[in-house]
């Protein structure tokens, strides 16, 4: 099983595909990093040589920001926006949509399972 980034990558999966498993690396990353290390499309984890592993793992660290860096960059825009106090940052921390969805109905997976509310039933 080969670890890059801190995250062990399937090995039965082809390489496009394993390296999306890494938080921040998605198909178009996945594309241009196997064209960097010169890895053919069609060629499986299990059957990359220790020094493929070992440019991949390079190519990663050296070019893009992934795993736990890409996270607190986006923790701390988050935060960054919190305490300005601006509109996203209020949505952010009452933990409302941000980008303008409706919450009269909807966004239940921002707002959480819906509360009771007593008397309602006519």
């Amino acid at each position: 099983m080969a670890r890059i980034a801190g995250v062990n990558i399937p090995t039965n999966k082809r390489v496009e595909i394993a390296l999306r498993y890494i938080h921040g690396i998605g198909p178009q990353k996945a594309h241009e990093i196997c064209e960097k290390v010169s890895i053919p499309r069609e060629r499986r984890v299990n059957e990359l040589s220790d020094t493929e592993v070992i440019q991949i793992r390079e190519t990663i660290d050296r070019d893009y920001m992934v795993e736990g860096d890409l996270r607190r960059e986006v923790a701390m825009n988050i935060k960054r926006l919190m305490d300005l106090g601006c509109y996203r940052g209020l949505r952010h921390r009452r933990g409302l949509p941000v980008r303008g969805q409706r919450t009269h109905t909807n966004a239940r997976t921002r707002k959480g399972p819906a509360k009771a509310i007593a008397g309602k039933k006519k």
